[in-house]
């Protein structure tokens, strides 16, 4: 019982004892653990502080380096600034020794015309005083002439102004036939170079329009198809296209005869169309004219477009364009109206050119001056003014309808332009081979610029010779002297220039001829 004590005593015992030393040697170890945590914290801190004072020096460095690049651009604009301010306090200064200079130049100035107008105002006085003196002087000696010659001042004057009057009449009238003479000598030369530089650089087409056009056939086997049953084709077709369609014994041809380019030009067409399709007869005959009308008014509309671009003429109205296009189909005495103005517009640009005008205004006033001749309407009106109320109608630049309106006299010129439209258009109408007149409208020409002349009093006889370009007045030297024969040529040559329209120039020559006849016995 005893031992079973003390064994659980000592074990207690041992038990304690080692619950002691175990918790002595734990708290050892734990000792050593904050002792190893404390350096290794120390350690942390230290390499922290180590980092911080490194990141503080590079920060610290960093701030050195901007504070000096911003002082080195704060003193750099100063430096600026401070030049700028001192620049323009130099001029300033050199502003205001100048306006000092100014103002004592214009106080010197002041006193010189001060002095002047004193000076000024004693000249007047003394001019004052001798004008005086002058008029009572002239006073005393037009009483002294009017003693003399028993006449008044007003009788001596009104004397003196008939005297002058007949003297400057006959001295003017000799000195105005001189300057005719000189204008002659050198104007008309001058024009002369002027208008065959623009001929020469101008090239033209000689080109006559006909009143018929010929379709070739390949045989005479489709003159036939073409005539139709009893001549229904050929009457379907000229009444679709309003020409007449011969068909003669030409070989290999059939004539289409007709006013109206446009018209035989649809029939032209329409015929080529039918011979290659080999359907002929009056249903297809008016279908067949009807698209070959639209195609022509799309090629008239595409041919005015060409003609413009090519020009260089930009801006017109699209209606004056297709006016443009159907002069193509429009003739003058033969003469292609489309090529006319074409020829006319270049003419135009040259010759504006040359005389320093507006060449670009010239060139469109010269395609567009017969424009009134294409008006599909039945024009009541001159082509002249019609052609003008169109330009007007469709906006177009007021020399430019003056000039179309003024080509042949209907109005009055104002633009610089209109007499070189005039000139061109007599100079392409006029030049060989251009236009072809029928012997009717020639002769009576020809008839009315002699019976305009023999209207004159003292004329015998008048002929038009030279086709017209020359007219010789025979005048009796009885009624008509040396000094009347000479205006009666330039008031013919007027009148002519009022009453008749002509291409180029007509030469006026009047003949006085003087003839004493005695008979010895």
């Amino acid at each position: 019982m005893d031992t079973t004590v003390y064994i659980i005593l000592f074990a207690f015992v041992g038990i304690v004892a080692g619950f002691l030393a175990g918790r002595m040697a734990l708290k050892k170890s734990y000792a050593s653990k904050e002792s190893d945590i404390e350096e290794k914290s120390k350690l942390l801190v230290k390499e922290a502080e180590i980092e911080a004072e490194n990141i503080k020096k590079n920060k610290i460095l960093e701030a050195k380096e901007r504070f000096l690049k911003l002082r080195e651009e704060f003193e750099e604009e100063s430096n600026r600034k401070k030049a700028i301010i001192i620049s323009n306090e130099n001029k300033i200064k050199q502003r205001e020794q100048a306006l000092s200079k100014q103002f004592e130049q214009n106080k010197r100035t002041e006193a010189e015309l001060d002095s002047a107008k004193e000076n000024l105002n004693a000249q007047m006085e003394i001019l004052k005083k001798r004008k005086e003196e002058l008029d009572k002087i002239r006073q005393q000696q037009v009483e002294i002439l009017e003693k003399i010659s028993s006449l008044t001042a007003d009788e001596a004057r009104e004397q003196l102004v008939e005297t002058l009057k007949d003297e400057a009449r006959s001295k003017a009238s000799s000195h105005i036939k001189e300057i005719i003479e000189e204008s002659k000598l050198t104007a008309t030369k001058e024009a002369k170079k002027i208008v065959l530089q623009t001929i020469q650089r101008t090239a033209t087409e000689h080109a006559i329009e006909n009143c018929v056009s010929i379709f070739n056939i390949e045989s005479d086997d489709i003159k036939g198809k073409i005539i139709g049953r009893e001549g229904r084709n050929i009457r379907a077709l000229e009444a679709a296209t309003g020409v007449e369609i011969i068909v003669d014994d030409t070989p290999e041809a059939i004539i289409i005869s007709g006013f109206d380019p446009v018209r035989r030009e649809v029939a032209r067409l329409s015929l080529h169309r039918l011979v290659q399709d080999g359907r002929i007869h009056p249903a297809r005959i008016e279908e067949i004219v009807a698209k070959t009308a639209k195609n022509i008014d799309d090629e008239i509309v595409e041919i005015g477009e060409k003609t413009v671009i090519e020009l260089g003429i930009h801006g017109v109205h699209p209606e004056l364009i297709k006016m443009v296009g159907r002069m193509r189909f429009r003739s003058s005495y033969g003469q292609n109206l489309l090529q006319h103005s074409r020829e006319v517009a270049k003419l135009c640009a040259t010759l504006a050119a040359e005389l320093g005008l507006n060449a670009k205004m010239a060139k469109r006033a010269g395609l567009l001056h017969d424009i009134g001749k294409v008006w599909p309407e039945e024009p009541e009106q001159p082509h002249a003014i019609l052609g003008m109320e169109l330009a007007k109608k469709y906006k177009e630049h007021p020399d430019v309808c003056n000039a179309i309106g003024a080509h042949h006299d209907e109005v009055e010129m104002t633009a610089m332009i209109s007499p070189i439209i005039q000139a061109c258009d007599a100079i392409s109408g006029s030049r060989p081979g251009a236009r072809r007149e029928v012997m009717e409208s020639y002769i009576r020409r020809l008839k009315e610029l002699e019976a305009l002349a023999l209207e004159f009093d003292g004329v015998n006889k008048c002929y038009a010779i030279q086709a017209g370009r020359e007219l010789r007045v025979i005048v009796d030297a009885d009624s008509v002297s040396d000094q009347r024969a000479g205006d009666m040529s330039f008031e013919i040559s007027q009148k002519i220039e009022r009453d008749m329209q002509y291409p180029g120039q007509i030469k006026v020559t009047v003949i006085r001829e003087m003839r004493s006849i005695a008979y010895a016995k």
